[in-house]
């Protein structure tokens, strides 16, 4: 479903829009130990509620989410917190979704963030 934008965002240039993705995480780990990956990210470009979700890949696995904040206005934030049974190197990205409502069936990526390696030994 296409969003409308207000007058303010209608009138601006593409070049004008704020948007920011960051997520933290440690680079090294031990097997069992806890991993706290904590992630922040908005626009101001956008019409919309915000959720911002942390995906992982690891161990021969695809990209999956690992948990999602709530629909906000403005920034939205997220943690995750979990541990690794084995040794390798996990991945994890923030992405940011656009929502018309906190019940979206259908949010509309908007940007993700670069891509962090935790390395498990």
């Amino acid at each position: 479903m296409p969003y409308e934008l207000s007058p303010e965002t209608a009138e601006r240039p593409r070049s004008a829009y704020r948007w920011t993705t960051d997520i933290t995480a440690p680079r090294t780990a031990h097997v069992g130990q806890t991993i706290t990956v904590k992630a922040h990210g908005g626009d101001d470009s956008a019409g919309f509620l915000h959720q911002l979700c942390l995906e992982e890949k690891g161990f021969g696995q695809g990209w999956h989410q690992e948990n999602c904040s709530a629909a906000v206005e403005g920034d939205a934030r997220v943690t995750a917190h979990g541990t690794s049974a084995r040794r390798g190197d996990l991945q994890f990205r923030a992405v940011l979704y656009g929502l018309t409502s906190p019940h979206d069936q259908n949010p509309v990526r908007l940007h993700a963030s670069d891509v962090v390696m935790v390395h498990v030994r």
